[in-house]
């Protein structure tokens, strides 16, 4: 996904239409990829090329693009001039937004285009040359096209000024030198390809490293894949990243718990699967499964995406296994389907329930998805992402990292043991206390709350569908039911604004109630009137629901398994209550950084790893240190991946909120 990779291949329907409006010709193809092209006059087309067919070409003039539904993968070109229409659907809905972008920046972007007259005498000149029509794929986006793009759609205000830093002048003034030498005849113009601005406030978390883009690559030419990492490298951000990067048909995105699955936008593993808990006998889950909607599902499924793998047990991985190639009537591992799991064992494992004889070969040291037969079979490719993004501290995650092994030497002991004196509240901010176990957590806040003076606020949730309102409430964070009061402590459930540090995870303090809303002070001081915002999620049968809820949750306590995925700045915890491995590892890397967490009564012997993670992560870096290809040849220091991709941070929003774009 790339802004200067103008190509989408996806499935196409073309419709022309007669002047009354009633449908003549059709088209239709599963498959066929769609090129952004210039011709020899320099006017835009969309060629599309039908797998084995000679390609057609539309000319971009007089065009209006329908994008309501580009999250799913679906938009139309309504041709104007042609009385032509072309419907897409099934295209990755992250390479669908950056052609639909490119094509808007590409056609708005060009400050010099001719009016009509000029391009009848460059086409009359063409056809006296007797030269063959030719087509050429469009250059990549330039800094001036974004610019011109921008100021068309009304996004940079005019007469802006801003104080220039050090660098801006030293390049400017080395830009008039170069200015001065061009018109003199000694350097040649050039064009400045568009590239991420550097400026305070550009979304830096849009981008992929390459460690990164070498799973996505993965992922997207059909390998199965398990990719994982400590707490804070971005596993879940580059799920939604994959995602996109899919076509959404034959794709379904789960996770194993709840809140992971609404992270990514999917459903939990269990709802898919169709048998359950997986308690039952083998026999038993085979005709669960065997059930026309769960059937159907899984005959559907062509990608199967898992996040937090690592607490999904050996039993229920196995069972789901021998059910997808059952009902797939397909021997090949996972009935044929693509595998991309995503998780990190050395964090909360797996809950354990019913009977481990269950499943075939089934033993009770099968707690782990990688101890099954079937993880041998079913994995091909294999990564580790290492850089942290959740804390820039160096000392911080190199703690975090022996913490994640189980090691705690006597200088670790005594830097967290000294947490206990640190001041960490402000702004009438108090810390969150992490608790083992979720009923406490509850305690606290419900014993919290009612100790403050004033009378409680009720916010409902609106659910799209009222029977659902329980397995909501066990996939969003935001409740059905929330009560509030002025001075309460809360969590902010949503990425408000990622520059003024209003993001999920961000702690604040209810100031006051207007026009029933809640109006936050968070700890950087920003006032937010939390207006209510949508959770969407699916089901196992890929219809959605939906949730509208202000983006809060009571905030004085919370559990350790609910603040998976989190990042919190105002943090304290006790792990005299640590009763599994990981546990204490998965607690203090929620802490944005050392001087935002407090512990109370630190002790090494809360911190351990299973043994067996262990063993599996060594194997686990031995078959990656074997299949690691090192590169040849001189390096290119020039070359810096994932720049063209942050050019979706500066136009995520700005080009593309609009339900209908209209270009003529």
């Amino acid at each position: 996904m790339d802004l200067n990779d103008a190509v989408l291949t996806c499935a196409v329907n073309i419709q022309w239409t007669n002047a009354v409006g009633i449908t003549g010709r059709k088209l239709a193809y599963k498959t066929a990829t769609l090129r952004l092209v210039r011709n020899d006059i320099r006017e835009l087309f969309v060629e599309v090329t039908p797998e084995k067919l000679k390609p057609l070409k539309f000319k971009l003039k007089d065009l209006m693009v329908h994008k309501k539904f580009m999250a799913e993968g679906k938009a139309t070109f309504n041709f104007k001039a042609e009385n032509c229409a072309i419907y897409l659907s099934n295209a990755p809905p992250g390479t669908l937004m950056f052609f639909l972008r490119t094509i808007f920046i590409k056609m708005n972007g060009d400050g010099g285009q001719p009016d009509d007259a000029s391009m009848q005498k460059k086409l009359r000149e063409h056809l006296l040359s007797g030269k063959p029509s030719s087509f050429e794929d469009v250059s990549p986006v330039t800094t001036a096209e974004m610019i011109l793009a921008r100021k068309k759609a009304g996004l940079v205000p005019k007469g802006t000024t801003t104080t220039p830093s050090p660098q801006g002048a030293k390049k400017r003034r080395f830009d008039e030198l170069k200015d001065q030498d061009r018109e003199k005849g000694t350097v040649p113009a050039a064009k400045k390809l568009y590239q991420s601005s550097p400026l305070a406030g550009t979304d830096e978390s849009l981008r992929l490293n390459e460690e990164q883009m070498e799973v996505l690559r993965a992922c997207t030419t059909g390998k199965n894949v398990f990719f994982t990492g400590s707490a804070g490298t971005g596993k879940s951000f580059l799920l939604r990243r994959i995602i996109s990067a899919l076509p959404p048909d034959g794709t379904i995105a789960t996770a194993s718990t709840g809140v992971a699955a609404c992270l990514i936008g999917g459903t939990t593993l269990h709802a898919f699967a169709g048998i359950g808990g997986g308690d039952a006998t083998m026999q038993r889950c085979l005709e669960l499964a065997s059930r026309p909607v769960s059937a159907q599902t899984w005959r559907k499924c062509k990608r199967l995406i898992i996040d937090e793998i690592s607490m999904v047990d050996g039993q229920f991985f196995e069972k789901i296994e021998a059910v997808a190639r059952h009902i797939r009537r397909n021997d090949r591992p996972f009935g044929g389907i693509q595998l991309i799991l995503c998780g990190d064992f050395l964090q909360l494992p797996p809950v354990i329930r019913g009977d481990f004889g269950a499943a075939p070969n089934a033993t009770p040291q099968q707690r782990f998805c990688f101890q099954s037969s079937a993880w041998e079979t079913c994995i091909q490719c294999v990564y580790e992402l290492k850089q942290v993004h959740r804390q820039s501290d160096p000392e911080f995650v190199k703690i975090l990292n022996h913490l994640r092994i189980g090691h705690v030497n006597e200088s670790i002991t005594t830097r967290l043991a000294a947490t206990s004196r640190q001041k960490i509240e402000g702004n009438g901010i108090l810390a969150t206390q992490l608790c083992s176990h979720t009923n406490d957590a509850n305690s606290i806040n419900e014993s919290k709350l009612e100790n403050l003076q004033g009378d409680k606020v009720l916010f409902r949730s609106d659910d799209s569908d009222a029977g659902m309102t329980k397995q909501l409430d066990q996939q969003i964070q935001a409740p059905s039911q929330l009560y509030l009061k002025v001075n309460a402590q809360v969590m902010l459930l949503k990425n408000i604004n990622i520059s003024n540090g209003l993001v999920n995870g961000a702690r604040g303090v209810v100031v006051r109630m207007e026009k029933d809303l809640p109006v936050v002070r968070f700890k950087n001081n920003q006032e937010y009137v939390c207006k209510h915002e949508k959770w969407i999620i699916k089901t196992a049968t890929g219809g959605v629901i939906t949730r509208r809820q202000v983006p809060l949750k009571l905030a004085w306590a919370f559990s350790i398994h609910k603040s998976q995925g989190l990042t919190l700045d105002c943090v304290e915890m006790s792990l005299s209550k640590v009763f599994e491995a990981g546990q204490a590892y998965v607690a203090l890397s929620r802490a944005k950084s050392l001087q935002s967490v407090r512990i109370l009564d630190f002790d090494a012997k809360q911190v351990w790893a299973n043994p067996q993670v262990l063993q599996f992560y060594k194997g686990f870096r031995r078959r990656l240190m074997d299949t690691t290809m090192i590169p040849l040849g001189p390096k290119n220091k020039d070359k810096r991946p994932g720049d063209a991709n942050s050019a979706l941070a500066k136009i995520k929003k700005s080009l593309m909120n609009k339900p209908l774009v209209s270009i003529s």
